[in-house]
């Protein structure tokens, strides 16, 4: 089986040896000798070579006959191919022999043509190089006119037509190496002249841009005038009857525009020279630099926007210095718009817009850093002015300026700080003036002046005859003439910022909030809290705060009047007038408690009682008598005051009532403090008898109705602690307080057991003074152990009281 299966393996490789290139052949004899039957391997190689030479024997002997026949003609081909040699060879040299004369001809004719060829070729090299010579005379006297755009077209005609066609010639080729030379001088004269040319528009850039606002103003009044022609209004109109209106750029002189506005003014384009710009760009593109010339426009240009958007350190100082900064960067920017449109891939779209996003931004961030220094509310108003007309001749070019409008809407806040920073000083200085007086109003026509300034209304004051009195000083007109100054001076600042009228009623409504509730507010307190104001000040200005609490409808109604927005207006920010000057009325009358108790105190001071006397006086204190005049002088002066808002005649209010009972409350306590003092030691009951008479002339005062509307004796109560008191221990009615002591019915309810226990062992200490006794109860020793006998049961008692009340 093993003999089968290597004869079938021989017969494989004998096979791929024979359908193998020799090349490859290797591998295959590689197996074979690997193998351990190479031996029967070759006896079978030996016996396939056998085959084959058999093979082609038989092929060799199949075609032998035909090549000998092949051999046979060819002989015979070999001798004709001899006889048409020798036939070539005759004809030859017939030939050869017949054309040696017609060689000789043609001789003659060449040279006759190539002399004609070369007269051609001299006339045609003569065409070619005259042209060059003329075009490069051309060249010349166009580079010594400084044509250079022209003399760069002659150039190149000259290099790609004219010398091409001249050939290589010794002037030719001087001509082709100084053409490098010259284009590198026009490129350089060309970029000395843009550089001549950027300078300039950098030195006249103010120029640019003052003419370009001009221009945008011109523009814009005469839209004003049409739009006011349309509407019927013709000229200027005054905002309200008292002939006050918001001022122009012109009237605040932010532009120094001439009076006729109907003679034009030159565009900022003819201002400027831009063929060097052109120039330029031209020899640059046919230089094949254009990409070269860009940048470094660009580059350059970059360089003098950083400088125009530095500005000085002093620029917030005056308006002129805003002015030369916007004139510079409109300037910039209208010389960039022109060489925008005028100019094909010179700057782009993006290239302007990216210069304007880093203009835009500087200029902002320089304006509020600049603003921010300015103290001048006049000077903050021209700015916003002078930025309007900027951003609209600006937006003329196309540019967008929102942000500009919404940095404005940020300036608003620092404007209205700086408007209730000047009206603070108003205000103080309206109060500081004041004489805290009624107005007299001596004829008719100072009384129409008033209410012209004023919106007081009283029908009972107009029955009077003049001689008569306004019921408030001077203070409250001026403040609400200030108030409108205000809003006027809010609304000024709102025009031209593109806001809706009831936004501008909004700012405006919330900018007089700020005043009235801060600055107004601050300056009546202060008024109200310095040293040494008056009683009869504070009265005047509780009456001033009512008459301009009732104004603030007027102030409403002003404002709606100057914005075009009703006042019934859906969601329209109301005035706060009333409670700030409710708050200052308050606080007038705090004050007006306060300083009459301090006066009260000072009486009270004066007060020099004898505490261990025999026996009282029959009058009261001089200090208690001068203090009730002087209470009944001031309570005099409070009849003026109000009873209600809307009242300001001279009756009894609610105000005098309570300043009344409050200084009798104060006075009623006062005078208990000084009884009760720690400092007293000891009491006597002649001292009680004094002090009983003193207590006796505040309850008649209290009597007297210093303030007429209290029911009854309702004045009287205040000084009820007092006089139960006092009746208690001049009385000596001990039995009823002890035994009526907690009932409801208590004729002595209003003593406490602990002021009572306070007062008997002030008197007890003085009735054991040994160093007294001899002198003062020395008739007396039995009723004196007694009446102490007595004092010791009742302080006993007393302190029982106080212990189950305790409990």
């Amino acid at each position: 089986m093993a003999s089968v299966e290597i004869v079938a393996e021989h017969e494989r490789i004998l096979r791929e040896i024979e359908s193998t290139d020799a090349n490859c052949i290797g591998p295959t004899l590689r197996s074979v000798y690997d193998g351990q039957e190479h031996g029967l391997f070759m006896e079978k190689l030996d016996g396939r070579i056998r085959n084959h030479d058999r093979d082609i024997e038989k092929m060799c002997n199949h075609h032998f006959q035909g090549f000998v026949d092949s051999i046979t003609e060819l002989l015979k081909v070999r001798a004709e191919a001899q006889k048409l040699k020798s036939q070539v060879t005759d004809t030859n040299q017939r030939l050869q022999d017949d054309g040696k004369g017609l060689v000789s001809c043609m001789d003659d004719l060449r040279r006759c043509r190539l002399q004609q060829r070369n007269i051609a070729t001299t006339i045609d090299r003569l065409t070619h190089c005259l042209p060059v010579l003329e075009m490069y005379s051309k060249l010349q006297e166009q580079m010594r006119l400084k044509r250079y755009y022209p003399a760069l077209r002659t150039l190149e005609q000259l290099e790609q037509t004219c010398l091409p066609r001249a050939g290589q010639y010794r002037f030719c080729s001087i001509m082709a190496e100084n053409i490098p030379r010259v284009r590198t001088l026009i490129k350089d004269t060309a970029m000395s002249q843009l550089r001549d040319f950027l300078e300039s528009i950098r030195k006249h850039s103010n120029k640019i841009g003052e003419t370009a606002m001009k221009q945008a103003h011109v523009q814009r009044a005469a839209v004003g005038r049409r739009l006011r022609k349309e509407a019927g209004l013709g000229a200027a109109t005054e905002v309200d009857g008292h002939g006050s209106s918001p001022v122009t750029e012109q009237d605040s002189g932010i532009l120094d525009v001439e009076d006729d506005e109907d003679d034009e003014v030159p565009g900022a384009q003819e201002l400027v020279d831009f063929s060097p710009v052109y120039c330029c760009l031209h020899i640059y593109t046919v230089l094949g630099a254009r990409e070269e010339f860009e940048n470094y426009y660009r580059k350059q240009r970059r360089k003098q926007a950083r400088l125009v958007l530095q500005p000085h350190s002093n620029m917030h100082e005056t308006l002129d210095g805003y002015r030369r900064f916007f004139n510079q960067i409109i300037g910039f920017f209208v010389v960039e718009d022109h060489i925008l449109h005028t100019t094909q891939g010179l700057v782009n779209r993006a290239y302007v817009e990216e210069l304007w996003e880093l203009a835009l931004s500087k200029t902002i961030a320089a304006l509020r850093t600049h603003s921010s220094y300015c103290s001048d509310p006049d000077l903050v108003l021209d700015l916003k002015n002078l930025i309007v007309l900027f951003a609209d001749t600006l937006q003329g070019y196309g540019f967008p300026v929102s942000q500009l409008f919404d940095m404005l809407l940020e300036m608003r806040e620092q404007y209205g700080e700086i408007l209730l920073k000047k009206w603070n000083l108003t205000f103080r200085q309206a109060l500081d003036q004041d004489n805290y007086s009624p107005i007299p109003v001596a004829t008719e026509e100072d009384y129409r002046q008033f209410s012209s300034q004023f919106p007081f209304q009283d029908p009972d004051l107009d029955k009077l005859p003049f001689p008569k009195k306004l019921p408030f000083s001077e203070f409250v007109p001026k403040v609400y003439c200030q108030l409108k100054e205000f809003i006027y001076a809010c609304l000024k600042y709102s025009e031209d910022l593109h806001l809706s009228s009831t936004e501008v009623d909004d700012m405006i409504r919330k900018s007089t909030n700020l005043l009235l509730t801060r600055t107004l507010s601050h300056c009546l307190q202060y008024a109200i809290k310095k040293k040494n104001v008056g009683l009869a000040e504070l009265v005047q200005l509780i009456l001033n705060t009512t008459h301009l609490e009732a104004s603030c409808v007027y102030l409403e109604g002003f404002i709606s009047n100057i914005t075009d927005v009703p006042p019934d207006t859906a969601n329209t920010t109301k005035l706060y007038g009333t409670s700030t000057f409710k708050d200052a009325r308050h606080a007038a009358e705090e004050e007006i408690y306060t300083n009459l108790n301090a006066k009260i105190d000072q009486f009270l001071q004066l007060a020099d009682y004898d505490w261990t006397a025999a026996q009282g006086g029959g009058a009261p204190s001089d200090y208690l008598s001068d203090l009730i005049a002087f209470l009944c002088s001031t309570f005099s002066v409070f009849t003026h005051l109000p009873g209600r808002a809307v009242e300001h005649a001279r009756l009894p209010g609610k105000v005098a009532q309570t300043a009344c009972m409050s200084a009798c409350k104060h006075l009623a306590s006062s005078l208990l403090r000084l009884l009760l003092q720690p400092d007293v030691r000891q009491v006597s009951l002649g001292a009680m008898q004094q002090f009983n008479n003193d207590v006796k002339e505040c309850e008649r005062f209290a009597r007297t109705d210093p303030v007429p509307g209290f029911q009854g004796d309702t004045l009287l109560l205040a000084f009820s602690d007092l006089r139960q008191l006092l009746d208690l221990f001049i009385q000596w009615d001990w039995s009823t307080y002890l035994a009526d002591y907690g009932r409801p019915t208590c004729r002595y309810l209003r003593v406490s057991p602990h002021t009572a226990l306070v007062l008997l062992e002030k008197i007890s200490r003085l009735m054991k003074d040994t160093s007294r006794k001899g002198t003062m109860f020395a008739q007396f020793r039995k009723n004196e152990r007694d009446k102490q006998k007595l004092i010791d049961t009742v302080v006993k008692q007393l302190r029982n009281l106080i212990s189950a009340h305790q409990t």
